[in-house]
């Protein structure tokens, strides 16, 4: 059976390789049952941690299994960091909108998506995006996260006179979260497998010894998914909405394209011509899932990069994903172990999380201002105004301006121009607003 349903054979792998591989690829991404609703249940968005639990772990499984069963690719999918903050501190915090009006934003993103899987747009879009402002982005969202995680340490503060300043570095939550972030770097050097869950786990059982942070259970009834289908369209018309719908749906994209890409140059799957074989069942997976993600109570859920540690102990099809899905299943249990471990012991994921995606700046092309200068930009704007919709309006305005006053027209397509277009549309709209 599992031969005639992933073709196990053909891909030159087996029954206990694929199992091998979804440990592999689960234990390095589980943070994400802890972190994601951490984040999203955030004092002052009104989400719950059990629902955004529960909803965490029901869309990286339904996500994940499609992905396995029918696109028989061996990607697992959860919440995507960055998104997530995103949801949090730009769209919920940033600009007022409640949860519900933030998880419709989700979900008109997720159907567009839906729909530009299943047309030419697709290939014509990700070949469209400059691999400038692709790089920029991606290190911008890593940065986003740092600062994210600095804080939740209690390293960076907030301070009158110069915005940010250092916190008190002689406080258990920071020394605890130092701890942890040399954990994780040193296992991940090493190689083992889950060296992020592992480092937040050695922080949350240290603290809980000391007394820090207190254990209030370890298995428990699966708490109610209450966010589920809250949505409110009231804002749907507004440009603000279309502009933030914009930023999750064009995030999310990147993102995913990144990672099928990169796992299908070590699967195997790029043919002669350099095209992705079988990426369309791939990106369709990706977009339904953020959709039932969003109806669930989550933000975008997307293909994980950390997919390729399975990748590399050998998995090959989608029995991985199924295999890692069954996994996220059996967390469903663990919801009151995941409440207890306290902000500073998830800070340092984060903060490692971050010098992956700041990895892209090396691969910019540093002898050409015209490629670096706008993707640095988008880079820097990100964590300094905690919004990645507004590093990627001001990126592609100044790639755009930029390129075409250098005398390098030559070197723009319709499809920058018109993200900068889209990108003035969109300050002109707050400034309109913020006017009203």
């Amino acid at each position: 059976m599992l031969e005639n349903l992933f073709g196990l054979s053909k891909a030159g792998t087996s029954v206990r390789t694929e199992l091998m591989a979804g440990l592999a690829t689960f234990l390095t991404m589980a943070y994400i049952t802890v972190v994601n609703p951490g984040i999203l249940s955030s004092e002052g968005t009104g989400m719950e941690f059990g629902a955004v639990f529960t909803a965490t772990i029901i869309a990286s499984v339904v996500g994940t299994l499609i992905m396995g069963l029918w696109a028989n690719w061996p990607i697992a999918l959860a919440p995507g960091m960055g998104l997530n903050a995103f949801f949090t501190f730009s769209v919920i915090f940033g600009q007022g909108y409640s949860y519900s009006q933030a998880l419709t934003a989700v979900l008109v993103a997720g159907i567009v998506f839906v729909i530009l899987s299943v047309t030419p747009a697709r290939k014509y879009i990700i070949n469209s995006i400059p691999k400038s402002m692709k790089l920029g982005i991606g290190a911008g969202i890593g940065l986003f996260l740092a600062i994210i995680g600095f804080q939740g340490a209690g390293i960076v503060v907030n301070d009158d006179a110069t915005l940010v300043g250092l916190g008190d570095i002689a406080s258990a939550n920071v020394l605890l979260a130092g701890l942890g972030f040399i954990i994780i770097a040193v296992l991940d050097k090493r190689g083992i497998p889950g060296s992020i869950i592992i480092g937040i786990l050695s922080v949350a059982v240290i603290a809980w010894v000391t007394g820090v942070a207190s254990l209030s259970g370890v298995v428990g009834s699966v708490p109610n998914p209450t966010h589920a289908f809250s949505l409110d369209f009231s804002l749907l018309a507004t440009a603000g909405f279309i502009g933030t719908a914009f930023a999750f749906l064009f995030v999310d994209f990147l993102d995913t394209a990144g990672t099928l890409t990169s796992v299908a140059n070590l699967t195997g799957r790029v043919n002669d011509d350099g095209e992705v074989e079988d990426i369309d069942r791939a990106l369709l997976a990706d977009s339904s899932a953020t959709v039932v993600g969003a109806l669930v109570g989550t933000s975008n859920t997307t293909s994980y990069i950390e997919s390729g540690a399975g990748v590399k102990e050998g998995g090959r099809t989608g029995l991985t994903a199924v295999t890692v899905a069954v996994l996220f299943t059996a967390c469903l249990v663990f919801a009151p172990l995941a409440q207890s471990v306290p902000g500073f012991a998830t800070a340092p994921a984060l903060i490692f999380i971050a010098t992956y995606f700041l990895r892209n700046l090396k691969d910019i092309d540093w002898d050409d201002v015209s490629e670096y200068a706008p993707a640095v930009l988008a880079a820097i704007v990100m964590p300094l105004t905690y919004n990645i919709a507004y590093g990627i309006a001001i990126g592609f305005i100044a790639f755009v301006v930029i390129k075409a006053l250098a005398g390098k027209r030559e070197e723009l397509n319709a499809g920058s121009i018109g993200i900068a277009a889209v990108s003035v549309l969109f300050f002109l709209a707050d400034a309109l607003e913020l006017a009203s």
